[in-house]
């Protein structure tokens, strides 16, 4: 097992969580006080505004295009013109309607003219922080419901650690790996011999049946190949021979074969899952299942082995099956299973209290920051 994110970071979450709900907070009320529909009314404008300067401060200062200059002016006029007569702050904007009618413009010019902006400005910058600190809290909980998620993953790999750390390591656990490896050596060394030495037809036909069998997990030959395997006569012959004949030149194929372009075609294409066709999906993990998977799975491989193997590794199977009925299966199952997972370091944890000690800080603080974004609204 590897080690996962801790909860050292959690506290400084909190904080910035509650930080970021009080600014969101104390923004919202800064703008509930003013009434954010005239906030709005003149964010609206100031927006307009700043659109228009984008527009056309720099062709309309200095000696620019006098054409852009008047049509500048103009713009400013309708402008104004249109503006609502209760708007909050209007003089505002009729300020500096004053300013840009005038001859000629500077760059002094628009900068009056966005000084005498600043409270419309001010009042467009409070929504802009209640969106911004409302934002801010909002990324804030997304983040803290995900280290909750996550918090809960390690306090569930924990758990798995100090179950493993309380089973007892020294069981005889060859007890169990004993007759499953030798079945599974068997039932592969019988499956190579069945490979090597029965038909390709033959073979095929036994993973076809497998198919019935969820537990043995043989993945199904390509339909294109067993079609020419039942059809065609070099299906009679061994799967290593066909793999030879695949990589023979057509010309030598043609003194072997009556149609050497089909058994290219199909065999050719195949090639990959010819090879990697073995006795895997019959064997047992290690460290093995639960006794009622276990039992499961040696029920479907003693039917399925003994299609093709000697009846001595099926009676190995039977031997895995019987495994099922100790009463001190799942004890040597579980230290089997420690055994793989725990590392050495992990042990060390383990021994030491640390595993524990980490599991107790992680539940603190996974209950701590679960209480926060209860106890603050969404």
């Amino acid at each position: 097992m590897s080690d996962g994110a801790g909860p050292d970071d959690v506290a400084a979450l909190i904080d910035d969580l509650e930080s970021a709900h009080r600014a969101a907070e104390n923004a919202r009320a800064r703008v509930e006080e003013r009434g954010a529909g005239d906030l709005e009314a003149v964010a609206q404008q100031y927006d307009r505004l700043q659109e228009l300067f984008d527009d056309y401060e720099e062709e309309a200062t200095g000696d620019g295009d006098f054409r852009v200059f008047i049509e500048f002016q103009e713009e400013m006029e309708k402008f104004v013109d249109s503006l609502p007569a209760d708007l909050p702050h209007r003089e505002c904007f009729e300020e500096v309607d004053d300013i840009m009618q005038q001859r000629r413009l500077t760059e002094s010019d628009f900068e009056r003219a966005r000084t005498a902006l600043s409270p419309a400005a001010d009042d467009a910058a409070l929504l802009e922080e209640r969106e911004a600190t409302r934002s801010r809290y909002g990324e804030l909980r997304t983040r803290a419901e995900r280290r909750v998620r996550e918090l809960d993953e390690r306090i569930a790999d924990l758990d798995a650690l100090v179950a493993m750390g309380e089973t007892d390591l020294d069981a005889p656990v060859e007890r169990l790996r004993e007759p499953i490896e030798s079945y599974n050596d068997a039932v592969e060394s019988a499956f190579r011999a069945f490979k090597r030495e029965a038909s390709a037809r033959d073979v095929l036909a036994f993973v076809e049946t497998t198919a019935s069998f969820p537990l043995v997990d043989y993945r199904q030959p390509p339909a294109k190949l067993t079609d020419y395997i039942e059809s065609h006569p070099p299906g009679t012959e061994p799967i290593p021979t066909l793999l030879d004949y695949a990589d023979y030149s057509k010309s030598k194929l043609d003194h072997y074969v009556d149609d050497a372009t089909a058994l290219k075609t199909a065999i050719g294409a195949s090639q990959t899952y010819l090879r990697r066709l073995d006795g895997g999906p019959l064997t047992v993990s290690w460290p093995p299942p639960p006794a009622e998977e276990l039992r499961f799975l040696a029920r479907e491989l003693i039917q399925v082995a003994g299609r093709f193997a000697p009846e001595d590794v099926v009676a190995m199977a039977r031997t895995v099956r019987a495994l099922t009925d100790r009463e001190d299966y799942e004890r040597l199952r579980k230290s089997a299973q420690a055994r793989e997972q725990l590392d050495d370091a992990e042990r060390e944890r383990l021994q030491s209290g640390a595993v524990q000690a980490e599991l107790d800080a992680t539940r603190e603080a996974r209950e701590e920051l679960a209480a926060t974004l209860s106890e603050l609204p969404g």
